[in-house]
């Protein structure tokens, strides 16, 4: 079991639990409690609030804001500049904080906010702000976001770009 490593520049806060091989990069502020599971990277000025929960295997981009509260699964993949707001009534002495489920992709610059529940194997596409749940293995686009397209529908455009870049 590896140590994490922890680049220059970051703060933690009390009782912050890291797992196993975590890399947190450079200028990251993790606020009292949080807890970031094995093998997640957490990129460079990110900003995990208070009692926040990140499991294995994730993917935190440069730049993401989690605010306090936020569950986050395992297998997510979070892009640079988005952001998971927890105050559905700023400012609220009451917070509700938004659940991605597990395998999630969020796009770049995607917000989701309070009181949403994004299932199992969604896509958020980047600039997204999902005011809603998601539904498991759906993917959502716009603003705010709507369903665009099942999981498999997803799959089989990435696979098309996929080999179709790969003949250049």
């Amino acid at each position: 079991m590896a140590r994490p490593k922890i680049g220059a520049g970051v703060v933690t806060g009390r009782n912050v639990k890291l797992g196993s091989d975590v890399i947190v990069w450079n200028y990251v502020v993790i606020g009292d409690n949080a807890k970031i599971g094995d093998r997640t990277v957490v990129g460079s000025f990110c900003d995990i609030g208070k009692n926040v929960v990140i499991g294995d295997d994730c993917s935190i981009q440069a730049h993401a804001t989690i605010s306090n509260g936020c569950v986050i699964g395992n297998r997510v993949f979070v892009a640079p500049n988005s952001s998971f707001l927890n105050d559905k009534y700023p400012v609220c002495p009451v917070l509700t904080p938004p659940v991605v489920e597990d395998n999630v992709v969020i796009g770049g610059c995607a917000t989701i906010l309070p009181d949403v529940i994004v299932g199992e194997h969604a896509v958020v596409a980047a600039g997204s702000v999902v005011t809603k749940n998601v539904k498991p293995r759906m993917v959502v686009a716009g603003v705010p976001a709507r369903v665009v397209m099942t999981l498999q529908e997803y799959e089989a455009k990435r696979e098309m770009f996929v080999k179709q870049r790969s003949k250049c």
